[in-house]
């Protein structure tokens, strides 16, 4: 949807007070958005270009605008916990999810990691999300369908063993919001490409102990790096300006690792073969 374009029915909605609060609705022609300051129907919302100042029944400001994936996110009914808009970004900027690319996730959950690989993989993309539980992935399938309007084409839901679907399908990325992410590294090991990535997202320290272990151990990953994303804003009114009391913590430690080829693909330069055979033979 082009940023500016009319509101349509069906579609998610944010509006924004003067008190800085924010509403997400789903529009609906027969719908009324009500609150304390008064109730603005959805038709007079929809066919609106995004941007457009309402006022309420009671006379109160409201400004209509879509959501941002982060807002949808931190608005969406949620299940299972999400992975919060903060940890998002680092995990598709050091995972590497590009245009064109085929991503594993596991778990689907609330859904929120799975519209951002989507978004990032583009139409010429691929993501398979599975989870494990029905209630989680029936969740997720409803977040999502409600954010893009439908299921997009590119998007692969199921439920079921990630450790089978890992196996049987060959992918760039992989991405884990597992309890135990470590359990899937082996089947992975199989079936991600040479020069892939994984990332994996986990609350503990024990947790990261664990994936970060068994990454290092393998002859298939390297480059194996662990960090974690503290957010802070900032109060900036006139000469006031500083930190705001609050901030948003740690949530979880994202890890990430590359795929190689196992050692014995190692290509050995003929001259450094002939130099190391010598060199045994003369001892």
């Amino acid at each position: 949807m082009a940023a500016g374009s009319s509101f349509g029915e069906g579609e998610p909605a944010l509006l924004l007070d003067d008190k800085g609060r924010k509403y997400l609705l789903r529009l609906r022609s027969t719908g009324t958005f009500q609150y304390h300051r008064g109730s603005l129907a959805h038709a007079d919302i929809i066919g609106r270009p995004e941007g457009t100042r309402f006022v309420s029944s009671k006379g109160a400001p409201l400004i209509g605008v879509r959501p941002r994936l982060a807002d949808y996110i931190l608005k969406m009914r949620r299940g299972p916990q999400v992975v919060y808009p903060k940890d998002l970004g680092p995990i598709l900027v050091y995972a590497d999810i590009r245009p064109g690319a085929t991503v594993v996730e596991a778990g689907t959950g609330s859904g929120a990691v799975t519209m951002a690989l989507v978004r990032a993989v583009g139409l010429t993309g691929r993501v398979i999300s599975c989870d494990s539980r029905e209630d989680h992935a029936g969740r997720g399938r409803t977040n999502i369908k409600r954010y893009f309007g439908s299921i997009p084409e590119h998007l692969d839901l199921r439920v079921g063993d990630v450790r089978e679907i890992v196996a049987e399908v060959e992918h760039d990325r992989l991405v884990l919001d597992l309890a135990e992410p470590w359990q899937v590294i082996p089947a992975a090991a199989g079936t991600l490409r040479t020069g892939g990535l994984v990332a994996a997202y986990v609350p503990t320290v024990p947790q990261v102990d664990k994936i970060h272990s068994t990454l290092a151990s393998s002859d298939r990953f390297v480059d194996v790096e662990t960090f974690e994303i503290l957010l802070r804003t900032w109060h900036v009114a006139g000469r006031s300006v500083r930190p705001d009391h609050g901030m948003v913590g740690h949530t979880g430690f994202v890890t990430t690792a590359r795929c190689v080829a196992p050692p014995e693909d190692t290509i050995v330069h003929e001259e450094s073969m002939h130099s190391y055979t010598a060199r045994n033979a003369g001892g």
